[in-house]
């Protein structure tokens, strides 16, 4: 059992459910982003999403873009990520971290090097935006055999029919994008979202988690409402870079995550 599928274990017996934070890994820098990372799981956040840096993040809105080129203009790069990974693991060695990212820094690091350090640095789960079921082979299969997680994404346009490829490989949950288009941009709606999470949920035992477009603590607890959980990302990285201390951006997660936890 990977540290995710405990965590929805220990949530489901305590009828909670579970808050995703996403940060990008190095932004503004390494030593603040290693800080708040070390603080979420205080700040009430049951998984974390770790972004890896990459120079054409095409899912990505203008928050987490930015983010990205913050972290790489900083010196950010995957090794120094999965460093980052090993830090928190020093002191850690229970809350869950997935890597959020693009393939192409995987592939030229090797993937079979790759899964090996990652698996190392204590990373549970993978989830890479620009790879479709076709290319399992290339890197979900052997992600499963090295023990880590595939997380897939669904999203509003995933029909009936294309539905059992995106779950046919995925394990940990499934992630749901709850609007079209890019992360950050409109808010979600829990009428559209919650027939499309029943959708989803008739068709895998899975936990299914929802992200895009959940800003505030109102917004979290209404989607985790009708779903296994929340993901919060483009509104953390603004709070980070709005000139707030560490502190007082962890006090805004812990303010999303008592959201999520008393749906």
């Amino acid at each position: 059992m990977t540290r995710i599928d405990a965590t929805f274990e220990r949530l489901a017996r305590a009828k909670k459910k579970a808050f995703v934070a996403y940060i990008m890994a190095g932004d503004p820098n390494y030593d603040v982003s290693s800080e708040l990372m070390a603080g979420l799981p205080a700040a009430g956040v049951d998984i974390i999403e770790l972004g890896l840096p990459f120079t054409d993040p095409m899912a990505d809105g203008p928050t987490i873009q930015l983010a990205g080129q913050r972290a790489l203009e900083a010196g950010m790069t995957l090794n120094k990520t999965l460093d980052m990974a090993r830090h928190f693991r020093k002191t850690d060695n229970e809350t869950p971290i997935v890597l959020m990212g693009y393939y192409n820094p995987i592939y030229s690091h090797g993937v079979d090097q790759f899964l090996s350090d990652a698996k190392e640095a204590g990373i549970d789960g993978l989830i890479i935006v620009d790879l479709p079921p076709e290319e399992d082979d290339e890197l979900c299969i052997p992600a499963q055999a090295a023990g880590l997680n595939f997380i897939r994404l669904a999203t509003p346009t995933t029909d009936d029919a294309r539905l059992p490829a995106v779950l046919a490989n995925t394990s940990g949950f499934v992630y749901y994008v709850s609007i079209t288009g890019i992360t950050g941009a409109a808010e979600a709606q829990t009428t559209d979202v919650a027939p499309e999470v029943a959708r989803i949920k008739a068709k895998t035992d899975l936990p299914v988690v929802v992200g895009f477009g959940i800003k505030t603590p109102e917004a979290s607890n209404a989607i985790a409402k009708i779903a296994d959980g929340a993901v919060v990302g483009s509104a953390i990285i603004t709070e980070l870079n709005s000139g707030k201390s560490v502190s007082e951006v962890l006090a805004f997660v812990a303010s999303l995550a008592d959201g999520v936890h008393t749906a």
